[in-house]
């Protein structure tokens, strides 16, 4: 399947700010279940500085913006053709060893609920747990836009019973690694259909012995398919974000995002 990406992020300052300062993570993995056709970012008034392929194997980019500014824009446009692999990360290239994703992090932190879903959902074989691990979470987390925030934490999440992927993704991540499952958060796109209806979007990655990495969603209750683009990885949903920044100046900031997944004919 061919994917068309139109995602555009505009920052809105109360006050002019003096300059912004931005660390990229937008450009598609590189493995065997997709290839990049054509993908540009572009950011207003924006220069571009130096970039890198991590540990992780994820493209970093940074950006920066001379103010006075009151308002920037970061624009992604591309096309990428993928394939569905069943949610495994196959052909990816990263130094980073599994086991450095067994570390909880303040987000990702299982507390007593999470070690009761994670027994309750049995299965001994690593795929087997894995797949009841999500299953599992899809139950217990409601999908419901607008009930959590950026900050809300794994145990947050559980005890509402409510929220997004973001949601999902880390409540599964802390679940995973409780069992000594490595697990970590991914971003990308979904050319969505499901429950979430998002296409920015997110999910998680857990380490099968034999096999590697396997992405699986919970808010749709299915592995990766043809449908998601992959972008990048973290601990959690702050360490893999999109775009991570800081800008010069004390006004209060708005954020506008639009995001636009299709499929283009073969």
């Amino acid at each position: 399947m061919i994917l068309s990406v139109q995602h555009v992020t505009t920052y809105h300052y109360a006050a002019p700010v003096r300059g912004v300062v931005q660390s990229h993570r937008l450009c598609p993995s590189v493995f065997d279940g997709q290839k990049t056709l054509a993908w540009q970012v572009l950011v207003s008034d924006g220069i571009r500085g130096g970039s890198f392929r991590d540990g992780a194997g994820d493209w970093i980019e940074a950006w920066a913006v001379r103010g006075p500014v009151d308002a920037i824009s970061v624009a992604v446009q591309g096309q990428v053709e993928t394939a569905d692999l069943s949610g495994l990360l196959k052909g990816h290239r990263e130094s980073v060893p599994p086991e450095a994703y067994l570390r909880d992090t303040e987000a990702t932190r299982a507390d007593g609920a999470i070690a009761a879903l994670a027994t309750d959902a049995g299965g001994t074989e690593p795929l087997d747990r894995a797949h009841r691990l999500s299953g599992a979470v899809s139950k217990a987390v409601v999908w419901r836009p607008g009930t959590t925030w950026s900050r809300t934490s794994a145990a947050q999440a559980l005890a509402q019973g409510e929220g997004v992927c973001q949601d999902h993704a880390q409540v599964l991540i802390a679940a995973a690694r409780l069992g000594d499952i490595p697990a970590r958060y991914v971003t990308g796109y979904l050319m969505a259909t499901g429950a979430s209806g998002e296409a920015a979007h997110a999910w998680a990655e857990l380490w099968i012995k034999g096999l590697g990495w396997i992405g699986f969603d919970p808010a749709n209750e299915c592995c990766p398919d043809d449908r998601y683009i992959r972008l990048g990885s973290g601990y959690d949903a702050q360490d893999a974000a999109m775009i991570r920044g800081v800008s010069r100046g004390s006004g209060a900031e708005k954020l506008d995002v639009t995001v636009a997944v299709q499929a283009l004919q073969q």
